[in-house]
């Protein structure tokens, strides 16, 4: 194996926490630059949600175009979109344009993000202890992005706010200009002698490529990795709503709770940076499903700890460590299992799933509590997820078996 290829530059880890931070960032805005137009909270959560629609249902389409056309060339016009969009943002007071901005530009910053995860995966040759030194990196942009926003908002309002958001992307098209791009085999015509030549047609999602991504779940380990994100996107999500909601009731205030987040962020971070270490020290499929299991149980035990805030931040490093040492290894997974001349279609598969289980799982669990109450809902959205990790421990099993029958055999990444 080609070990030059196998290490990243030093740019990719530059471009990741940018890369991330693009996302967070309008993220952050949105709701800010709503209220000051004097939105209602619905209005607002429309434009929130905004941003993943197109994502949603073009994140395979643009995975494949990463693969036949080379992930930085099509990752930096998803970044110089952002760029050329953002400044547009104070010039739109209405509520339908805004929402149209948002619809293009949400998309396009998530693109720019899916294709830094591309590249790494691609340079790395999935190697969980590279992908982990991207994931570290990238949560540094995911915690300082917001902070840096706020405090551009609070003194200047929406123009300098997005102007220095236009600023964030080119500070990550410098990055990404000096990474190289990944040689993509896909990207090659049938004789070998060059890239395969855009043509407008191409910007039309094609069924035979959603159909060729979707086929990558009859792999076990690729299914395994996918039904583990659902997982712990569903984690996230009960953190993120019921959660919230139940330290509220118990008088925890902003603050401790804003605390709590970055405890977990801060953990996550470092969990990832062990990630190649948990690779080596067995198998990678077990690993997931057995951080995931004790994720599970950590947050769903949330209402035995009593409000004690020690208990509850102890919980938030354990958690946090854990699903930052199971995002690079799920990532590793799937970029081995496909090999690198699919990995935008892998990427962008694991997208699509990310953003359903983002609009389906919330309004689930407000209807479980609702109807059995917010403690109550913990234990029953518990009990839930771990009854599904019961297949979920068949199916990695079967895809453990299948990994070491096949382990002799080369890859098509070979």
């Amino acid at each position: 194996m080609n070990t030059a290829r196998l290490k990243p530059p030093a740019s990719l880890y530059v471009a990741g926490p940018f890369s991330m931070g693009y996302v967070d960032f309008f993220t952050f805005l949105i709701p800010l630059y709503g209220l000051s137009l004097g939105f209602d909270a619905v209005e607002i959560g429309i434009l929130v949600g905004a941003r993943s629609m197109l994502a949603l249902f073009l994140s395979i389409h643009v995975g494949v175009l990463m693969d036949r056309f080379g992930t930085r060339r099509v990752t930096l016009f998803f970044v110089w979109t952002g760029v050329a969009l953002a400044p547009l943002f104070p010039l739109v007071p209405g509520f339908w344009a805004l929402l149209l901005l948002q619809l293009v530009n949400g998309a396009a910053v998530s693109f720019a993000w899916s294709g830094a995860q591309t590249l790494i995966a691609q340079l790395a040759d999935g190697d969980a202890g590279y992908i982990g030194k991207f994931s570290f990196f990238a949560r540094l942009g995911s915690t300082t992005a917001p902070i840096l926003a706020g405090i551009v908002w609070d003194f200047g309002g929406a123009w300098p706010a997005y102007l220095f958001g236009a600023a964030w992307g080119a500070v990550l098209t410098i990055a990404l200009l000096r990474t190289q791009e990944a040689e993509i085999f896909g990207a090659r015509l049938a004789d070998g002698t060059g890239r395969a030549r855009f043509r407008a047609r191409d910007t039309l999602p094609r069924a035979s490529d959603y159909a060729s991504s979707i086929m990558l779940v009859a792999i076990p380990a690729v299914a395994v990795s996918m039904a583990v994100i659902s997982m712990r996107n569903t984690t996230y999500s009960i953190q993120t709503s019921v959660y919230v909601v139940y330290l509220g009731q118990i008088g925890l205030v902003g603050t401790t709770i804003g605390t709590l987040f970055a405890t977990a962020e801060i953990a996550s971070g470092v969990g990832s940076l062990f990630a190649g270490r948990a690779v080596r020290l067995g198998d990678p499929l077990r690993t997931m499903l057995s951080g995931t299991v004790l994720s599970i149980l950590l947050i769903a035990v949330t209402p035995v700890l009593g409000g004690i805030f020690a208990l509850l931040l102890l919980s938030q490093v354990i958690r946090g460590w854990l699903e930052g040492v199971i995002q690079p290894v799920i990532l590793s997974v799937q970029a081995r299992a496909v090999g690198r001349h699919q990995q935008g279609a892998v990427v962008g598969l694991r997208q699509t799933g990310q953003r359903l289980t983002s609009i389906v799982i919330p309004p689930l669990m407000g209807g479980i509590a609702d109807h059995w109450g917010v403690s109550e809902s913990f234990f029953v959205l518990g009990a839930l997820m771990l009854l599904l990790c019961v297949p979920l421990a068949l199916l990695t099993r079967r895809a453990v078996r299948s990994a070491s029958r096949s382990k002799v055999e080369p890859t098509l990444a070979d």
